[in-house]
């Protein structure tokens, strides 16, 4: 199966939590534990298979350079989101976000099919609760329940076509391909650190809910010997 088609689920699962969200709004604290548990799970597909494959690659200077790329990049996303103002840069911000979290499945299927695959368990977490933020976002300007869900439907083609950019990264050479799994590594760090964790502590720290996180890093990692 090509990998852009393995971005389906996780375009599947932002729907369900875009329909889920505008008919049952979840409260403060189930989001961050839902944000906690997808930064674990994120963090472990990381730290599990793309840094060993990167690792092994052997091209220090490729690793560099997709690295700088990949801070450089989630930067500006940064700055971007800071200026973005309304649904429209709500939109625009997510979008990117979308088509980064589809580009780095197209580089991890590239290092290899157990990795893309448990990084499309990864990211169907996090774009679920993706989902869930853009629906309520959008369900407070008083957008109808068809068009908020509409709307989130229409950010998600963005994940296949990251994938099919991502895609050819497998024939290019191995220092090369050691550059894109450096910058997907950043991509994936600076949504944990960055974006899901720093959300979900906008909230009063409750122990079960910090626990979420090693929650889902230790099911990643059950996973991962599971298939090995």
């Amino acid at each position: 199966m090509q990998a852009w088609a393995y971005t389906l689920i996780p375009a599947a699962a932002a729907i369900a939590g875009a329909a889920v969200a505008v008919n049952l709004r979840p409260g403060a604290v189930l989001v961050s534990a839902i944000q906690h548990f997808a930064a674990g799970v994120v963090f472990a597909a990381a730290a599990g298979e793309i840094l060993p494959d990167l690792k092994h690659a052997g091209s220090p200077w490729a690793t560099l350079i997709g690295g700088a790329l990949g801070v450089i990049a989630m930067l500006l996303v940064k700055s971007l989101g800071k200026r973005a103002k309304g649904p429209a840069g709500l939109m625009a911000v997510t979008g990117i976000d979308i088509l980064v979290d589809g580009l780095v499945l197209g580089i991890a299927f590239a290092a290899g099919a157990k990795a893309g695959m448990l990084l499309t368990v990864a990211l169907t977490i996090e774009v679920l609760f993706l989902g869930l933020t853009v629906a309520t976002q959008f369900g407070e300007t008083g957008a109808s329940k068809a068009k908020v869900v509409g709307l989130t439907a229409a950010l998600v083609v963005l994940l296949p076509l990251g994938a099919l950019l991502g895609g050819p990264v497998s024939t290019l050479s191995t220092p090369v391909q050691a550059g894109f799994l450096s910058f997907g590594l950043i991509a994936l760090l600076y949504l944990v650190t960055e974006e899901l964790l720093v959300e979900a502590h906008e909230i009063e720290d409750r122990p079960w809910v910090t626990a979420m996180f090693f929650a889902g890093f230790l099911l990643l990692l059950m996973l991962d010997q599971a298939v090995a």
